[in-house]
């Protein structure tokens, strides 16, 4: 129980900065794959379809990890869950950077992905348990953190890199690191699932498995699945062709590609942590009605951009406009209920996860057949639909939970 205003505050503040070093070390984690694939497609031999198959594999591991760890959440709460899924995803990174042929970069990859969907889902589940005894918006900036985490990440590999320090020596510290963050945020992750009210099955009173659903507005649920997978569509969509739409509209260098993407990265973490207080003005509603909107505008921007220059600031707006809304999104799913949260952030999040995958694929799907313009008019539609359907974000009065719900530590 708490005891005063005072010790409430310091344990609620010490949960916050734990979940968000959580969100840095994700973030850190799957920037040492994401930054060095290219000497791990070297040293394994895999060609470039093997590749895009490897990937495909290593989102759909993801995905089923994702909705393992929605039902063990919801019974042993986000905390363990976390704290295990981080320990794991900084054990399993050292397997992609150790593989040697094609068979044994699948099995790291596999690995890889279910951990690092585990652990995608039980941080956002105990951000939401953070953020409930906020009683504000505060999701934002834990978004914010994991940008960051990707950010430091992806400088450390281009500095080892750069000073020829072994793949594996480096990923293996990126693993130390881990496991000394797994262990130091345990101690301070708020527990969200009371053991004394479970049953000698290890489900809680009144719980049932088949029918998790049971008194959430399943309706809402899945819209906002639907607009989770529009605007990781969207997003997913800038990682992989923002570069190369530069570069292969305007002609430019390769090196002045990476600035589009580097801009777009860095417009969004820099608003990811200006958002909450927006958002807590003026709501999650008008936050993703809004934001997507300013998408839509900076998407406009890049695709009839006149030059390079006028594409990378499209690219920068289109960052900016999307910075806020999946948070809104992922705060609204963890809050339709108490009792099952962890299935209902599993499904929300599997479901923008499948977005991210298909996005890419769509629009060069439509590229190919005809313009890389064109194709890119898939995330202005992703947008247009988030923002028709923004109201999903904005709950009933007696679906708020009271501060003082849930438990600490």
């Amino acid at each position: 129980m708490r005891s005063t205003r005072a010790d409430t505050t310091i344990r609620d503040r010490r949960a916050r900065t734990a979940a968000s070093a959580v969100f840095a070390l994700n973030g850190f984690l799957a920037a040492m794959w994401v930054a060095h694939i290219p000497v791990i497609v070297n040293r394994t031999g895999v060609s470039e379809d093997q590749l895009g198959a490897l990937l495909l594999l290593l989102g759909g591991c993801a995905f089923v990890g994702m909705q393992v760890c929605g039902p063990i959440i919801d019974r042993w709460g986000s905390k363990p869950t976390t704290t295990v899924a981080a320990a794991v995803l900084s054990a399993v990174i050292l397997g992609p950077v150790a593989a040697h042929d094609l068979a044994t970069l699948a099995l790291a990859l596999a690995g890889f992905g279910f951990a690092n969907g585990a652990l995608d889902v039980s941080m956002n589940a105990q951000a939401v348990a953070v953020e409930r005894r906020y009683d504000r918006p505060i999701m934002s900036s834990f978004h914010g953190f994991f940008s960051v985490g990707s950010l430091i990440g992806s400088g450390v590999v281009a500095l080892t890199l750069w000073r020829d320090v072994g793949v594996v020596a480096t990923v293996g510290a990126a693993t130390i690191v881990g496991f000394v963050v797994a262990a130091i945020t345990s101690a301070h992750l708020l527990v969200t699932v009371d053991a004394s009210t479970r049953t000698s099955s290890g489900s809680r009173p009144g719980e049932s498995s088949g029918r998790w659903w049971r008194g959430i507005d399943r309706r809402r649920l899945v819209l906002l699945a639907a607009v989770a997978f529009a605007l990781m569509l969207a997003e997913g969509t800038a990682y992989d062709w923002s570069a190369l739409h530069v570069v292969d509209t305007f002609g430019t260098a390769e090196s002045i590609g990476a600035v589009a993407f580097g801009a777009f990265s860095a417009a969004m973490t820099v608003a990811r942590f200006g958002i909450d207080p927006i958002a807590a003005t003026v709501g999650p509603m008008v936050v993703v009605r809004v934001g997507a909107l300013i998408g839509l505008v900076g998407m406009g921007m890049a695709v009839l951009a006149p030059s390079a220059g006028w594409a990378i600031a499209g690219w920068s707006v289109f960052g900016i406009g999307l910075a806020g809304l999946i948070p809104q999104i992922f705060t609204a799913a963890g809050n339709l209920t108490t009792e099952s949260s962890g299935r209902a952030i599993s499904l929300v999040v599997g479901c923008g996860y499948l977005g991210m995958l298909a996005g890419p694929a769509v629009v060069g799907f439509i590229s190919s057949r005809t313009s890389l313009g064109i194709g890119l008019l898939v995330a202005v539609g992703a947008l247009a639909f988030a923002a028709a359907a923004a109201g999903v974000v904005r709950a009933p009065a007696a679906a708020q939970a009271p501060r003082d719900r849930g438990m600490t530590h």
